[in-house]
């Protein structure tokens, strides 16, 4: 337990305390200098100088002066929708017994910032492969995995950490029916879901037979209007006029319910993919949509109004759909499907919901819709 490591250990944890080195010394009854000669990696303290000053800053010796402790290794499937080769940085949970690796390569590790990492891959996986071997950076601790489009859906983060015992939210952006694969499987926790209010049995329809034969609860979560955004000032009627304006087009991934309803819209009119400039690009998000539109990198995008407002964006609408929650019902015991319960019945997350302009009918969230 020597060197500096430590020595800025006790220091941070000094500092945390607002003590300096000669009050930090006499409240642990020892010298300001052997205070000093720690914090400078010059010795390591006696165990009696190392219980005294853990107990002033109300500290365990292993956890101010041991070693890191080092996690084993876990057996993992991977989720990633990141390319071949930059995939070693993970986030790691536990679904039910299986510990699934969520890859941070890409947007997913992006939240205006890096995310930390849970955990490091042993190897770099085989292309096409999803079992592989990780080395947890700390503990692995109670976290909702959560996957859906949705970009409200990191809103559960807040509450669930307030919680006793506290759970972290993973969210795993990603289409409906991806979503929808994921939780049949036992890999997420929750799959987030969106359509047209009045066809709630398409989310039957869309549930994979192994969901459909465990069960699943069905939670409204979230409302929104979704269409064609643009910079102010530069309003479209529709795909026709994005076509014949020649703007170029920023899309949603293949599979995304927001690309199959432009693809709806522009058979409506007749129009083929090369028809629109930058057709088949693939953005995978309502907010990176907008984001790019903003940017200037595409006239026009497909997105929601929640999306387009926190760019400054118009949007003509072409579809109102509604977010659901479907919660795989062998999962409902867990503590973290527990806590989610608990999160979709405060006011304090509609209260969240309504705060962000262009999301309707938050009364409705946590409402039970249909079991499947």
């Amino acid at each position: 337990m020597t060197g500096r490591p430590v020595g800025a250990r006790l220091r941070l944890a000094r500092l945390a305390r607002g003590l300096s080195q000669q009050e930090l010394a006499e409240t642990a009854g020892v010298t300001r200098q052997s205070v000093a000669g720690v914090e400078a990696g010059r010795w390591d303290p006696s165990l009696r100088v190392a219980l005294a000053l853990s107990r002033a800053l109300g500290q365990s010796v292993e956890d101010l002066f041991g070693p890191p402790a080092a996690q084993p290794p876990l057996d993992a499937v991977l989720l990633t929708g990141a390319p071949a080769g930059c995939q070693d940085r993970v986030d790691v949970a536990r679904v039910g017994e299986t510990v699934v690796a969520l890859s941070l390569a890409g947007d997913q590790g992006l939240r205006a910032g890096f995310a930390a990492a849970g955990a490091i891959l042993s190897v770099p996986p085989a292309p096409g492969a999803d079992q592989v071997e990780v080395r947890p950076t700390e503990a692995v601790r109670p976290a909702l995995v959560v996957a859906g489009c949705d970009p409200a859906l990191p809103l559960l983060a807040g509450p669930l950490a307030l919680l006793d015992p506290p759970v972290a939210l993973r969210w795993w952006p990603c289409s409906s029916r991806q979503a929808m694969r994921l939780v049949a499987r036992g890999l997420v926790h929750v799959a987030g879901v969106h359509l047209p209010p009045d066809d709630v049995g398409a989310i039957t329809e869309m549930a994979p037979q192994e969901l459909r034969s465990q069960g699943a609860e069905v939670i409204a979560f979230s409302a929104w209007e979704e269409g064609l955004c643009v910079t102010p000032g530069g309003g479209v009627g529709g795909m026709a006029d994005v076509a014949s304006r020649g703007l170029r087009f920023v899309n949603r991934e293949p599979g995304s319910e927001a690309r199959e309803l432009v693809e709806r819209e522009m058979y409506r009119h007749g129009l083929a993919a090369g028809d629109v400039a930058g057709f088949d690009s693939a953005v995978g998000g309502h907010l990176l949509v907008a984001a790019a539109v903003s940017a200037g990198l595409g006239g026009a995008g497909i997105t929601t109004e929640p999306a387009a407002l926190a760019y400054g964006l118009e949007l003509t609408p072409l579809a109102f759909e509604r977010s659901f929650l479907v919660l795989p019902r062998p999962l409902l015991a867990s503590l973290e499907m527990r806590s989610l319960l608990r999160v979709l019945a405060s006011p304090a997350l509609r209260a969240q919901l309504g705060a962000l302009p262009g999301y309707q009918d938050v009364d409705r969230c946590g409402e039970a819709v249909v079991s499947l």
